[in-house]
């Protein structure tokens, strides 16, 4: 019976109320705007390769090395377009 049960499941689960929990209480709680948004920043991206990893099983396929490599450059493609707007609208350079 303990094969059956979908354990890795369930803690990723546990583990996303946890992050979505903590993301609250940045709203909650009196923090300064640097402190909560790199609170907020680093549980987005930590439970972002959660969801990827656990519950849409990246990582049970004979091509997951492909799967990585596809996420990061579509990692590094959003950041490029994300910091190459900010540098040309806001900072003006």
């Amino acid at each position: 019976m303990s094969q059956l049960f979908p354990m890795k499941q369930v803690l990723g689960f546990v583990f996303s109320i946890l992050l979505t929990t903590v993301a609250l209480a940045v709203y909650f709680l009196d923090m300064s705007f640097a402190a909560g948004m790199t609170i907020l920043l680093v549980t987005a991206f930590i439970q972002a390769g959660l969801q990827l990893v656990v519950f849409m099983h990246a990582g049970e396929t004979k091509d997951k090395g492909a799967i990585y490599t596809n996420v990061f450059y579509g990692l590094i493609i959003a950041l490029v377009t994300v910091f190459g707007t900010l540098l040309a609208m806001i900072w003006d350079m």
